[in-house]
């Protein structure tokens, strides 16, 4: 069993979870992931490692309420406690000295490229951030993020905060300036990450994106986690999550995504309908 030591809402459906796991705070890398179980019958969920503490044998869970287990995970309060913890998964992201590079975090995804930054940081080289969301209310660890970097460019799609457009505006910003960038990281949503690549593509920068397909058992078995990379399947839970962008085949991927959406809306009425049942038991 893993407690949970804290637990609170950092923007919208979007939640910071601290939960004790001390072999996984021990060997954890920036970029890996765990996967959950919140008790004998739930679903299994995979969700990258914001943060670790291995010292006080913790790690951190930076998730979005978006379906019924994570909506389920959210009611979860400090003390109670997590079935599984299985991790570190996948391949660690790999960090050299580089130069200056630019870690791209878009919604959701600032909360997984915050440690690829630190570590990008701690490889000595220049780090140049650039995180994004919908608008203002939806951005989250931004100083974390402004620690981690030398500089921290913000975004809004609706303007509400910094500037005005996507994560690919303030990109291209920069290459306007003259940064000669050597690499780019980006976590985020599908549409978010293609659009990176597709950019710096064209502008023959290296460019690392980190997958996150329907998953089921994390050890590469199931096959539920393939995806096509330069013609070749590969499985996001021991080949990735990272994968090179310019490679990546996003309609296929987008497509696989979406497979199961019908399925996951049904859950979520289920369960909405057997809270308001409960609710009802209770009053």
């Amino acid at each position: 069993m893993h407690r949970i030591v804290s637990h609170k809402l950092l923007a919208p459906a979007v939640r910071d979870m601290i939960v004790e796991a001390p072999y996984v705070a021990r060997n954890r890398q920036a970029g890996q992931f765990v996967i959950i179980r919140m008790r004998e019958p739930s679903e299994r969920i995979p969700l990258t490692i914001a943060g670790a503490d291995p010292e006080a044998g913790t790690i951190r869970l930076i998730y979005q309420e978006v379906g019924k287990s994570t909506m389920e995970m959210g009611q979860m309060k400090v003390g109670d406690t997590i079935t599984d913890v299985v991790g570190p998964l996948g391949k660690p992201t790999h960090i050299e000295k580089f130069g200056t590079v630019v870690c791209m975090g878009g919604g959701i995804g600032t909360g997984e490229i915050l440690p690829v930054a630190h570590a990008c940081r701690e490889g000595g080289n220049r780090v140049l951030s650039i995180v994004g969301a919908r608008s203002k209310e939806l951005l989250i660890v931004i100083d974390e993020m402004r620690e981690a970097s030398d500089e921290l460019l913000i975004s809004t799609d609706d303007g509400s905060f910094g500037y005005h457009g996507f994560v690919t505006g303030l990109l291209q910003q920069l290459v306007d300036r003259g940064e000669k960038l050597n690499k780019v990281f980006a976590v985020g949503p599908v549409p978010m990450m293609r659009a990176v690549c597709n950019m710096t593509k064209k502008l023959r920068i290296p460019t690392e994106v980190s997958l996150n397909p329907i998953m089921v058992d994390g050890t590469g078995m199931c096959g539920a986690c393939r995806v096509t990379v330069g013609g070749k399947t590969r499985f996001v839970c021991v080949d990735g999550p990272d994968f090179d962008g310019h490679e990546v085949d996003f309609d296929e991927l987008t497509k696989r995504l979406q497979a199961y959406h019908t399925f996951e809306r049904e859950a979520v009425e289920h369960w909405k309908h057997q809270c308001r049942l409960e609710e009802a038991r209770k009053s």
